[in-house]
This record gives C-alpha cells, structure tokens and sequence, in this order.
C-alpha cells in the first residue's frame, strides 16, 4: 500500500518457500537471500501493475490457537482462479493447485489475491 520496491523479512526456510511460491505465481518479483550466519534476510521485489499493488489481499487461515487442515478432496479454486490458497503439505509448501495435481492435503496456511 505504500508502494515500495521491496520488502525485507528475516530468513527462515518456511518464509523462503512461500516466497518462492508467490515468485512463481506472478504475485511477487525476485527474491533473494542476503546476509551471514546470524543476520540472514529474504529480500523480496514487490510486483505493480498500473500504480497498483499485485496482492490485492492476504487472509490469514492457519493460526497458532486454531489449525485448519484440508484434504486434496477438498481444494477449490479461490477467487476464480484469481487467487490461490497455500497449503503446508507433507511435500513442502505448496499452493492450492500443484496439492491437488499431487493429491496430498495439508494445513491451510493463508489465503491471497
């Protein structure tokens, strides 16, 4: 919303994956990790198109208080085909499509789009 050219996050392999992700799916640009041992970082390139933002919103499904699981049966389409749910799976993070490709379910993480 404030229509920076990038974001910083600090590194762990879980937020590297949903960054990779999102990288594929067209909703973010480059990323790339930066940093040394202690002081690792995800530098990740925001996507605009026309003055406006790629992601036009995130909601988060998954919290700490209440999981949410699904099983591949019951992966949708989000928004039309618009958006895209991402799953924690036993094969990786992955997003709502490639888990029904694969038949594995798993956890919703969140929703975007």
């Amino acid at each position: 919303m404030v229509s920076k050219s990038s974001v910083s996050v600090p590194f762990s392999n879980m937020k590297l994956a949903i960054a990779d992700i999102l990288s594929k799916k067209g909703f973010v640009g480059a990323i790339s990790k930066k940093g040394k041992k202690n002081s690792k970082y995800i530098d990740i390139a925001l996507l605009y198109e026309g003055g406006r933002s790629k992601v036009n919103g995130i909601n988060i499904v998954s919290k700490p208080s209440r999981r949410l699981y699904g099983k591949a049966k019951e992966i949708r389409s989000y928004k039309q085909g618009y958006g895209m749910t991402v799953l924690s799976t036993p094969k990786g993070i992955m997003a709502d499509m490639d888990a029904k490709k694969e038949n594995v379910g798993g956890e919703i993480l969140f929703k975007i789009w």
